[in-house]
């Protein structure tokens, strides 16, 4: 498929050597490149090979960056600067570019009076002119005199030559909050390049938030569908670029960063188009409408022990599958199935990972726009035999390896009743549905399992929180459905500890994936006596907390006494309350919650580190 923009990224942004960059840029199907200078500079190829190595690779060289202060400095250092400006120019040649960045100058040495800019500016572009090339002048948001794009865009205008044109950089642009309608007053024939970075909203100095902390649109804060649009109506057809520096970013995998950037920039074009009422680029982001079931991977040892804390917990058996090895269990609307067969994809997650979660099933009101948007975002997808009479559901890759299936909300129940006939109701209720999905991941894959949710799915993130574990620091995120009752939520969690609970699930599970559930009811008390007398493991929680409890939120010691009896953690905040309990974990892999929502839209974070603290205190496995 055509691409609808012209897509690059500065090989600044991810990590490898300069040929290793190029190879993973071109792999993830960027059209062009921005080369650094560094990377350049370093490389033991020479600026002629590294131009071949591009075009082989079907790779424009879409800019050489940077080139930094000349613009008010004395005759002596511009003098200087001009002739270094010359060289560059020859490696442009080279490089088989003829666009060079030109960052306004931050050096204490130079001018800021308007005139001497237009006549160095003017100047500059003249020799850039002659050797048939062009500059496109950047402000930086530390510039030392030019720090707003709409004073670089005057410079540019006024001195109106051919060679010279302007950079945006949404960073430099939104970073400093500049209104994203003066972008309207760029004539676009004079707008050479944009750059693209997103970033978490930050109290700190310009420069050190600049060079630490970009990351890929959709996986910040910044307005960047606003100025997207923005760009789209003035008519700006050139490259959509990204220029990222992270130092996660650049200890990661470079083909991994450079797919989640042209991610980035793919929904970042869309939703802009979709903004002006332009024809869609793919289906719009999938808004499921529920879990509608969640597939554990096991063994019949390992069944067993999910079958004790599915019956501790209230669920029933309701059916087993009419030709393999997998049972349904079931209460309110919620559906677990428990996979033992001894072939196909949940064996072969359970030989790498033990018992676990091999996928989840996502209703969906249309599967085939569904697989179109994943398909247009590069989201792999999976595909296993089936037999001929089996039904068919479309499955995406998801968090380690697991599964994503796209479940026809129209047909649901056809799918239940033929895959597993005569299944009995479920009796009593006191679990309802999944309240959240709680995934455990490499911090450095956050961001990019962030942006999977945000760009295939109808979600909003919430920000980013710091937990206390015993052994160092959880990072926490949420991804949730965007309409009030939010019937899908995941939880994102990842830590640079090397003994905190989260890591010690990686090393014990051999990767990524879902480390506890949390299941919905509307009385968490009449749950928690019958788990209890059925013999769920309960995590035990110290008496110290319930002690503060009662202190810091005036509960009546009636209340504490029962939140105590049971292990239920509680808080509040001004829109309600939230009630939570846990169990201990299976096989030191998965645990599971139960929680109560009263007018609570959180997930209980002050209480994460009384649980984190808790379950620090078992090494022994569950046992039934």
């Amino acid at each position: 498929m055509t691409s609808p923009f012209r897509s690059s990224i500065a090989t600044i942004s991810i990590s490898g050597t300069l040929a290793e960059k190029l190879n993973a840029i071109a792999a993830a199907g960027y059209q062009a490149v921005e080369i650094f200078e560094n990377d350049l500079l370093s490389a033991p190829q020479s600026a002629v090979e590294i131009g071949a190595m591009c075009r082989d690779l079907g790779l424009d060289v879409a800019m050489l960056q940077p080139f930094r202060d000349y613009e008010g400095l004395p005759a002596e250092q511009r003098a200087r600067a001009e002739e270094r400006m010359r060289r560059k120019f020859a490696v442009m040649e080279d490089l088989g570019t003829d666009l060079v960045l030109l960052c306004s100058n931050c050096s204490p040495h130079a001018a800021g009076d308007r005139d001497t800019l237009l006549s160095d500016l003017s100047r500059i572009a003249g020799i850039a002119g002659e050797h048939g090339k062009r500059i496109a002048y950047e402000a930086l948001a530390w510039g030392a005199h030019v720090n707003d794009h709409r004073d670089a865009w005057s410079l540019v205008r006024d001195v109106n030559h051919p060679a010279l044109g302007l950079t945006l950089d949404s960073f430099h642009s939104l970073s400093r909050n500049i209104p994203n309608a003066s972008i309207g007053d760029i004539w676009p024939d004079k707008l050479f390049i944009v750059q693209w970075a997103d970033a978490p909203r930050l109290q700190m100095d310009l420069l050190n938030w600049s060079r630490h902390f970009r990351c890929m649109p959709g996986q910040g804060d910044f307005a960047l569908d606003e100025f997207a649009a923005q760009l789209l109506r003035i008519g700006y057809d050139g490259y959509w670029s990204l220029e990222i520096f992270n130092d996660r970013f650049r200890a990661g995998s470079a083909s991994q960063v450079a797919r989640d950037g042209l991610r980035g920039l793919k929904v970042l074009h869309d939703g802009a188009s979709r903004a002006l009422g332009r024809t869609p680029e793919m289906p719009a982001a999938i808004a499921p409408m529920g879990v509608e079931f969640i597939e554990f991977a096991a063994s019949h040892a390992e069944a067993e022990e999910f079958t004790g804390i599915f019956k501790a917990l209230g669920f029933e058996r309701t059916g087993r599958h009419r030709s393999k090895q997998v049972e349904r269990w079931q209460q309110g609307g919620i559906n677990l199935v428990i996979n033992s067969e001894p072939e196909g994809l949940a064996h072969s997650f359970d030989m790498v990972h033990g018992g676990s979660v091999c996928a989840i099933g996502l209703a969906v009101p249309d599967q085939s726009a569904a697989i179109a948007r994943a398909e247009a975002l590069d989201i792999p997808r999976f595909s296993q035999s089936v037999a001929p009479d089996e039904w068919q559901i479309p499955a995406v890759r998801g968090v380690g390896g697991s599964l994503f299936y796209l479940v026809d909300a129209a047909t649901d129940a056809d799918m239940w009743a033929q895959e597993f006939p005569g299944s009995a109701a479920p009796g009593a209720t006191g679990l309802t549905r999944v309240d959240h999905i709680a995934q455990t991941m490499q911090y450095e894959e956050m961001l990019s399992w962030l942006l999977y949710y945000t760009a295939l799915f109808d979600f909003a993130k919430t920000p980013q929180l710091e937990i206390s574990d015993p052994m160092g620091i959880v990072y926490s995120q949420a991804v949730e459905s965007r309409n009030a009752a939010k019937p899908v939520r995941f939880t994102l969690n990842g830590s640079m500890a090397a003994n905190a609970l989260s890591t010690r699930f990686l090393h014990n599970y051999f990767g990524a994936g879902v480390q506890h559930i949390a299941f919905a009811c509307d009385d968490i008390f009449a749950v928690a006596a019958r788990a209890k007398a059925a013999g769920l493991p309960f995590l035990a929680i110290g008496p110290n907390y319930y002690e503060d409890l009662e202190a810091r939120f005036g509960l009546e010691p009636a209340l504490v006494a029962r939140l105590a009896e049971h292990n239920i953690l509680y808080d509040r905040d001004d829109a309600g309350e939230y009630f939570q309990f846990y169990s201990r974990a299976v096989a030191k892999r998965i645990f599971f919650e139960v929680v109560q929502r009263r007018g609570y839209d959180a997930y209980g974070a002050t209480n994460a580190s009384i649980r984190l603290n808790a379950q620090a205190a078992h090494r022994d496995p569950v046992q039934f």
